[in-house]
């Protein structure tokens, strides 16, 4: 029986909303470069890719993917598109959720992604960070707010230096720093406030970094499950760096069965993570990136970003949370060296990228479904 989907990637287009009066910083090229790879390795697993130019170049970003934005969505559904792959930042009022001219299609043609509602609330790492204390049992770093409107709540002379400072919200490692002094975090977080009127400044973990992929429920796993540890290691000024700067496979692998069987650590910060996914209610996946507080084996690990739009670098909750995230990975020419931290959590279980993307492409839901998803009342309260 012949593959009847026809899937359509979606880029960044829309400018992601003002929020407590903070904007989410746009990626340049808004992930056309990843949206690439992706409609690019679907076609060559005989996937039928719908896109807006005719024969896009394996060579080229562009040509691969529809803009996000009410025409281009309908675009691509008039070209045919039966899925919509949401390669892009998504919030309440996206076309994805608010357009009345989707609504007709919205039960016909499903979405890979996350539900919009949610990941406008979860960009908030503040906002997440509060859900996940009141919860109660999960293992994250001390952390403080400062608001621009109020500053001298926090005393910076009492926190326990070194400390990272970023913004609430933010994308990758964007105005991430560690901070050795009060004189070095003042100046920073002056200068963030510069584009945010809240400032997140967290304990610093110094042990060893890792990254989790957590995917959700499907016909295979009842259950939200973690993929295999990917550890980072190269850090500079301790801070992971962005993948647009150097590329996770120069500064990231995959634990080896051995190591995992000697630390128990491993298995229960994983568990961790599938009760966070579980928490957040993720409909694809999403990657959270964990620290031991000390550098020793014997220390335990605590999550401090959560990735909602995965297959991509280290984003600095819990140090920031990011799903589908930067869905980067090798392929076509030139783009060998892309893999994402997904991706190689994926080789531990013996996907390939192809196969990582087949899979993620299986947990598509029609939009109407996810359009229904929000955040319960008394959570937000």
């Amino acid at each position: 029986m012949s593959d009847q989907r026809r899937v359509a990637v979606l880029h960044q287009a829309c400018e992601p909303p003002v929020v407590n009066g903070v904007r989410k910083p746009q990626k340049p090229g808004g992930y056309q470069d990843s949206g690439a790879d992706i409609a690019y390795v679907l076609q060559s697993k005989n996937i039928k890719v719908v896109t807006p130019k005719r024969e896009p170049s394996p060579s080229r970003d562009q040509g691969w993917t529809f803009p996000d934005t009410e025409d281009g969505v309908l675009e691509a559904i008039r070209k045919g598109a039966t899925t919509l792959w949401a390669n892009t930042i998504l919030f309440a009022d996206h076309p994805l959720q608010k357009s009345t001219l989707l609504d007709k299609f919205s039960d016909a043609v499903k979405m890979v992604g996350q539900p919009p509602k949610l990941v406008e609330q979860y960009d908030d790492k503040n906002y997440v960070n509060d859900l996940f204390r009141a919860e109660g049992s999960f293992t994250m770093p001390r952390c403080w707010v400062i608001n621009s409107s109020q500053p001298s709540q926090v005393d910076l002379s009492t926190l326990p230096f070194p400390v990272v400072a970023k913004p609430i919200r933010g994308r990758g490692s964007h105005g991430v720093k560690l901070c050795k002094t009060e004189a070095e975090l003042s100046h920073h977080v002056s200068r963030l406030f510069e584009e945010s009127p809240i400032v997140m400044v967290e304990e610093y973990l110094s042990g060893q970094e890792g990254t989790i992929t957590v995917m959700p429920p499907s016909d295979e796993h009842p259950e939200y499950w973690s993929m295999p540890i990917v550890v980072r290691f190269n850090h500079e000024h301790g801070i992971a760096p962005y993948n647009g700067v150097v590329a996770v496979t120069a500064n990231s692998r995959l634990l080896s069965p051995e190591e995992l069987s000697c630390d128990s650590n491993y298995a229960r910060i994983s568990e961790e993570c599938e009760r966070i996914a579980r928490l957040l209610q993720v409909t694809a996946p999403i990657r959270v990136d964990v620290r031991r507080f000390k550098d020793s084996s014997e220390s335990a690990f605590a999550a401090f970003d959560i990735n909602m739009k995965p297959v991509g670098p280290s984003e600095l909750l819990l140090r920031s949370l990011t799903a589908v995230k930067n869905m980067t990975g090798p392929g076509r020419p030139g783009r060998e060296n892309q893999a994402s931290l997904t991706a190689i959590g994926a080789a531990g279980l013996e996907w390939d990228y192809p196969t990582l993307l087949t899979e993620i492409l299986s947990l598509a839901k029609p939009l109407s479904d996810l359009r229904k998803i929000s955040i319960a009342e008394e959570e937000v309260k």
